[in-house]
C-alpha cells in the first residue's frame, strides 16, 4: 500500500488592487445603484480580493478623492476620519463638476 499525501495547493500571489482599479469599482456600484442610493463600501473591497477586510483602509482613502459623498447615520462624514460603518453614495454636486472638460 502507498501512502497518500496531500500536497499542498500553491500559494496565490497577493496582488493589491491598484487606486485606479478600486475608483473603478467604486463609482460602477454608485452609478448602480443611482442618485439618492447607497451602497458599503466592502461591497467594492469584496469585489477586489479574498482578503477584503484588509483593503477597507484602502478603499476609503480612494473614495475620498472621488465624486462620491460619505455618509454615517444619513449624516455626512469624512470617509478617511469616519470610525464604524458608513454608506457611500454619488455627490451630485461633485459629480457635475467633474463632468466639464479639463482645460490647461
Amino acid at each position: 500500500m502507498s501512502a497518500r499525501t496531500s500536497i499542498p495547493a500553491p500559494v496565490r500571489a497577493v496582488m493589491r488592487p491598484s487606486d485606479s482599479e478600486i475608483a473603478d469599482v467604486l463609482m460602477a456600484l454608485a452609478r448602480q445603484r443611482g442618485p439618492d442610493k447607497t451602497f458599503c463600501p466592502s461591497e467594492a473591497a469584496r469585489r477586489l480580493a479574498e482578503d477584503w477586510r484588509a483593503l477597507m483602509p484602502e478603499v476609503r482613502r480612494v473614495a475620498r478623492g472621488l465624486p462620491l459623498v460619505a455618509t454615517q447615520k444619513g449624516a455626512p462624514v469624512d470617509a478617511g476620519r469616519a470610525s464604524g460603518p458608513i454608506r457611500l453614495g454619488l455627490d451630485e454636486g461633485r459629480l457635475s463638476i467633474d463632468r466639464k472638460p479639463r482645460t490647461r
